[in-house]
């Protein structure tokens, strides 16, 4: 599988040995001098050869040009970006390499802004995926093809280019290793990516980050009152887990916890999904991969606070041990659960992955990330995941986080006083799904979540719904390692992060929750 290398300038290379394929907004082409990109064209394109080749663009939405026997291509972005849109066009940047690519070692110009650098580095970092299983009779040993992956800035506002750093290239660097690691995890299926396979790759990373991980498993779930996710994960061959990672630097005055739902394989569990609804159910622990890619880019990037990742691992198996409907469960809250779907399982190893991150780890700050429900496409699309949030700085420092760093989210509502009665039971604190499938579905999910963390927390709690994002057909994306990165860029020691995190102008002296009424009380009594 391709290596990627990013460099701060271009190398001059010769495009007959090393073919180049330069990607930028049709204006930003145009008017880019060509003394500043010939260094990956001559001796074999002219000036007049680019430039003849950059007017005959025509995007709609995208357009590409040959400029030299098809071992040098242009290629336009498309021209508008709605508002909704992220200004990098990320999405159409990993497309045009898809179907460009040489498949042997190249080179990669993305000609942009600073501020689209780390979105157009991930979008490039989607279009080669890691994991694969396929065998060739021709199999050989030489090494990998290397893409090199270049930078050409430029700037509307003034008229001196700005430079790219060191500190860009390795902090670029480390995020697309995050995205490249979530998605290899997310693609492998679960006879290889159960259980204890993702522990391994949580060990792997505590060593590669010098971190110890804290790992409670099987038994001991029920034991210190994991009911969610032992009860999820009971009826696996492979024990369920609870692990976490933990990154306390000295001087650190808050904590952020991050929760990632890890179901490694997800067959409904007794309220079985049907022979089409199956295939692609290794995708549910992309949430935790997210997070670990996350982690693993936040640390070797410099994170300035306590910062712990939390991951709820368990196969949602069926088998004698499997919970029924029917069942009540006894979550790590303290509240209980009438089961009535077995498929709704995420929301219960979240409720108690949340619950872990407010009691034990004390955090101020806790986002949990999930593929949770069908519902999120429905609502808010294949590209952009489903954000429900007590916050409405947050809220709004979400949407245009997502947009500067390509994962991009949509709001969804959040009105515990008007939803949650969907989960009213008879019997229990709660069931764990809903009466009316047609009410809210994705804010529902999200809520049962956040009932167990308490509808009247203090700190700002945000939950995430990646469902549809976290694959494009039947590749993962890696969707939430950069939203991360930028999302807390503000704790980074990197200044490219800092200066995502840093456009909007929230977050400053404000309180968690936009609720003017008292606040709500649990769902359940203490």
């Amino acid at each position: 599988m391709s290596r990627l290398k990013f460099h701060r300038t271009l190398q001059p290379t010769d495009p007959h040995a090393l073919p180049v394929l330069i990607i930028g907004q049709l204006r930003h082409l145009t008017e880019l001098p060509f003394d500043r990109i010939s260094p990956k064209l001559e001796p074999r394109v002219d000036r007049e050869t680019y430039m003849k080749a950059v007017s005959c663009l025509h995007p709609a939405p995208t357009d590409t040009c040959s400029l030299y026997l098809d071992q040098a291509r242009v290629a336009a972005l498309p021209l508008k970006a709605s508002r909704h849109n992220t200004a990098s066009r990320a999405h159409a940047i990993t497309k045009l390499i898809q179907s460009n690519t040489t498949n042997v070692s190249e080179s990669i110009v993305i000609v942009c802004e600073k501020q689209d650098l780390l979105a157009s580095a991930s979008a490039v970092a989607r279009a080669f995926p890691l994991y694969s299983r396929k065998t060739s009779k021709a199999a050989t040993a030489d090494p990998p093809p290397m893409v090199h992956i270049e930078f050409v800035l430029v700037n509307d506002q003034s008229e001196t280019p700005e430079e790219i750093t060191e500190e860009d290239i390795l902090v670029l660097a480390n995020v697309t290793v995050g995205i490249r690691l979530t998605a290899r995890i997310v693609d492998a299926p679960c006879n290889e990516m159960n259980v204890s396979g993702f522990l391994a790759e949580v060990e792997a990373i505590a060593l590669e980050l010098g971190l110890k991980s804290k790992i409670i498993r099987g038994k001991e779930l029920q034991e210190q009152g994991f009911g969610g996710i032992y009860g999820v994960g009971k009826a696996a061959a492979d024990p369920p887990a609870l692990a976490v990672l933990s990154y306390e630097p000295k001087g650190a005055t808050e904590t952020v916890a991050w929760v990632g739902k890890g179901i490694v394989f997800d067959t409904g569990g007794l309220s079985i999904k049907g022979k089409t609804a199956m295939p692609g159910m290794k995708r549910d622990c992309g949430g935790a991969a997210a997070i670990l890619g996350g982690f693993y880019a936040a640390v070797k990037s410099g994170f300035q606070q306590n910062l712990h990742a939390v991951f709820c691992l368990a196969e949602n198996s069926v088998g004698p041990e499997a919970t029924r409907p029917d069942d009540i469960h006894r979550l790590y809250s303290g509240c209980t659960v009438e089961i009535n779907n077995t498929d709704a399982e995420g929301r219960l190893v979240l409720a108690d992955g949340v619950v872990y991150a407010d009691r034990d780890l004390k955090a101020n700050i806790i986002l949990d990330m999930a593929t949770l429900t069908g519902a999120q496409g429905i609502a808010t699309g294949k590209y952009h995941g489903a954000l429900l949030t007590n916050s409405d700085e947050w809220e709004e420092k979400a949407m245009e986080i997502g947009r500067r760093t390509g994962d991009m989210l949509c709001p969804v509502p959040y009105c515990p006083e008007l939803h949650f009665s969907e989960f009213n039971s008879a019997v229990a604190d709660m069931k764990n799904s809903v009466m009316d499938r047609g009410n809210a579905q994705v804010s529902c999910a999200g809520l049962f979540i956040g009932a167990h963390l308490g509808f009247e927390y203090g700190g700002s709690w945000m939950h995430v719904d990646m469902a549809a994002p976290v694959h494009n057909g039947e590749r993962a994306t890696g969707y939430g390692v950069a939203l991360l990165a930028g999302l807390f860029g503000e704790h980074s020691k990197a200044s490219i992060l800092r200066d995502i995190a840093s456009q909007p102008s929230v977050l400053r002296n404000k309180t968690p929750g936009s609720c003017t009424e008292p606040p709500l009380k649990k769902a359940c009594l203490d």
